[in-house]
């Protein structure tokens, strides 16, 4: 006789969970855009055509299983930016492979996120990355190079640009700023990661948190990193 063992109770009831939430066609598609972009309630309804009443029912099924987060945008308060937690799908998914696509990575000034997105995008990937601003300042936050030399890699020679000088986009362009979302990249639907910002804090530890956000979405968005370089 096979004596077949029944995995503890909280891990079925966390499954059980997981696929419930997931057995419906519209949170499915919710799920497969918030891996590639964190985005807007209203972004969701003109993806899903959906009204808001309904979308709020999916979207608190999605939160009670464990899988999305919700936060304040940055830029415009009245928004709140869906992002799907880190890991929460565990083997269920694949990351997504365009490792090897062009990307440009779009913040308001051009002097911190954006810098260390492209910067770790191509050490992670080996693939090229630019980075442009909305309102570009005149040069890179110090703190962005101290946490660039901390994680391993060097911003020195870099100088923030407009996002106007970028004659041709990449196949991928991913916001990494609520307000430079908000401003251009929402109404083109461009992916975007919302990114607390490092320089209102400008603590140490603000500027590193970046960097480990960015890695870590990074490595969801194209899978395990090529180069660990750095890595903490």
């Amino acid at each position: 006789m096979i004596s077949w063992r029944v995995p503890p109770g909280p891990t079925i009831a966390r499954r059980a969970r997981l696929h419930a939430a997931l057995g419906d066609p519209v949170r499915l598609l919710i799920v497969d855009e918030l891996m590639v972009s964190d985005r807007a309630p209203v972004e969701l309804q003109a993806l899903t055509g959906l009204a808001s009443n309904l979308l709020a029912h999916h979207l608190d099924t999605l939160e009670q299983a464990g899988l999305i987060a919700r936060s304040d945008s940055s830029g415009d308060g009245r928004r709140r930016y869906i992002r799907l937690i880190s890991g929460a799908l565990g083997p269920i998914y694949a990351p997504t492979k365009l490792a090897s696509s062009g990307v440009l990575f779009v913040c308001s000034m051009n002097s911190a996120r954006s810098q260390l997105a492209a910067a770790l995008w191509n050490e992670c990937t080996g693939a090229p990355a630019q980075s442009a601003g909305t309102h570009p300042a005149h040069h890179v936050h110090p703190g962005a190079i101290a946490a660039a030399r901390r994680a391993g890699f060097d911003l020195r020679a870099t100088t923030p640009r407009s996002l106007e000088n970028v004659e041709t986009l990449p196949p991928i362009v991913i916001t990494v700023c609520d307000q430079a979302h908000e401003e251009v990249g929402s109404e083109r639907m461009w992916s975007h990661w919302s990114i607390p910002d490092p320089v209102a804090r400008g603590t140490k530890s603000a500027f590193d948190a970046a960097v480990d956000e960015i890695r870590e979405r990074i490595q969801a968005f194209v899978g395990p990193t090529v180069n660990q370089q750095g890595a903490p």
